[in-house]
Order: C-alpha cells, then sequence, then structure tokens
C-alpha cells in the first residue's frame, strides 16, 4: 500500500482508554495486522506520567546533562531524538506524513478520529464525552450490553476483535486520512 498512497497524508487514529484498558495491546495487533496488508505503520504515545528513554551515563544523557536541548543519535538502521521539551500533536503527525498510518495512543481532547476503549459501563461517558469518536472497542462476556448504550451509528467491535478493527480500518482509510494539519 505504501506506494500508492505515498502522495496522500495518513490515516490518523487515536485509541484512547483509561489507564489499563489496553491501548498499548490493541496498537500492537493493529500495527502487524496493517503490516501484514504491507501498510507502513507510525505511531506517537502520549504519557502524562512523565517518561525516560535515555539511560544514565550514555553519551547521550551526558550530552543532554551539558545542556543540550536536544540531541539526536542515528545508527544502523534507527535514528531517535530527544529534545527537552513537548510537542503538539498537529507537529508530531506531521513528521510522519510518509507512514500510512499513524496510529495515536492517547490525547484523549483531541479531535482526530478515535476508538475508545470500554472496559465496563462507567467507561461510557467517555465515550460520550469525546470528540470524534468513531468506534469503541469493548471488553467483557456481554458487549452488546454495553453497545446499546452508545450513541446512534457508533461502531463497536468486541476488544479481541482486532482483524475486524484492522479492516475497518483499511476499509475506512479515506476517512482516516480526512483531517486537517
Amino acid at each position: 500500500m505504501g506506494s500508492e498512497t505515498s502522495s496522500l497524508r495518513p490515516a490518523v487514529c487515536q485509541v484512547v482508554g483509561y489507564k489499563n484498558s489496553g491501548k498499548t495491546t490493541l496498537i500492537c495487533e493493529l500495527i502487524r495486522l496493517l503490516k501484514a496488508k504491507g501498510c507502513s505503520v507510525a505511531v506517537i504515545k502520549h504519557d502524562v506520567h512523565g517518561f525516560e528513554t535515555d539511560r544514565p551515563g550514555t553519551d547521550t544523557w551526558r550530552q543532554r546533562e551539558a545542556g543540550a536541548g536536544a540531541v539526536a543519535i542515528t545508527g544502523n538502521e534507527q535514528s531517535f531524538i530527544f529534545e527537552s521539551r513537548s510537542r503538539e500533536l498537529e507537529e508530531l503527525i506531521k513528521a510522519f506524513m510518509h507512514y500510512d498510518y499513524v496510529l495515536v495512543e492517547g490525547f484523549k481532547e483531541e479531535s482526530y478520529p478515535k476508538i475508545v476503549l470500554l472496559r465496563n459501563e462507567a467507561d461510557l461517558e467517555l465515550s460520550s464525552r469525546l470528540s470524534g469518536v468513531t468506534a469503541s472497542a469493548i471488553w467483557g462476556e456481554l458487549p452488546e450490553v454495553i453497545a446499546e448504550y452508545l450513541p446512534p451509528g457508533q461502531r463497536w467491535f468486541g476488544i479481541n476483535d482486532t482483524s475486524e478493527i484492522a479492516e475497518f480500518l483499511w476499509r475506512e482509510r479515506i476517512f482516516f486520512q480526512n483531517f486537517n494539519i
């Protein structure tokens, strides 16, 4: 797919939900399934708790400790950029324009198309509160019970129906490409 969509924008889909709702697990499975269709996939993760990707004592860590505002490292088939600032989602997506899909973990308040993960009925408020909710992935034995409380027309899947979710992203990719950046 990469060559036929290279001039198009990537299909962007946010995967949102509360902590431990399965966002990372779902995204990893979607990556595998979309890559099997020949698609290139990038991921952007929002971490409100802070994170550390560098290790004390490495060259890049020492350079950052010395005061560099940004440090880039590149080597055999991989690159990494450390910056002492956060970035807006829109700016990060622009960096991945050459990918077929950009899957975004988190950034609940952004307005890109979303799949919201629902563990129970208490999580339903998330589906109605957020903008851009296109589909829900529902935990539990009877997802149709929770699904009846979703807004009319909203797609839903069982949390383990990853092949169906990937197929939905594939079939609706033009919709997921239709955003403003």
